[in-house]
């Protein structure tokens, strides 16, 4: 099993963080490679598509409010991997400032597993990055 992190500090309170990042189907409220997201199973479901059409199906695994974290599964998506777990939490720092943490695991399925850690954590550095960008603006 592969695993990646990625982290940023955003100068923004954790509380205004998660309200943006907080539900399962805001991600087209700040991360630009996914423009459309649809949810069903009561919400338990999202389908998104990227920018290039494909669709991406992840299940809401846990969600924990209080904590400022959600993890997910992947059900379909066009990624060599299997097995895949995500978790996004926010944490508070001091000051008025918040530390996002996007991590996964996830097993290689017709790459190597340096190239799937390659590409979730560039996934997940380029998604932090727009996200620090949207709340700054």
């Amino acid at each position: 099993m592969a695993t990646t992190t990625a982290t940023t500090d955003i100068p923004v309170p954790a509380d205004r963080v998660w309200q943006l990042i907080g539900g399962f189907d805001s991600l087209p409220d700040w991360l630009p490679y996914i423009p459309a997201s649809t949810l069903s199973e009561g919400g338990r479901v999202r389908s998104l598509t990227n920018e290039e059409g494909g669709v991406i199906v992840e299940r809401l695994e846990a969600f924990d409010n209080q904590g400022r974290s959600y993890s997910y599964s992947i059900v379909r998506a066009p990624f060599p991997v299997s097995d895949y777990r995500s978790t996004l939490t926010v944490h508070e720092k001091h000051g008025g400032q918040s530390r996002v943490e996007w991590s996964g695991t996830f097993t290689p399925a017709g790459s190597s597993e340096q190239e799937a850690i390659a590409l979730f954590h560039g996934i997940y550095t380029e998604g932090l990055a727009a996200l620090r960008k949207t709340l700054e603006a």
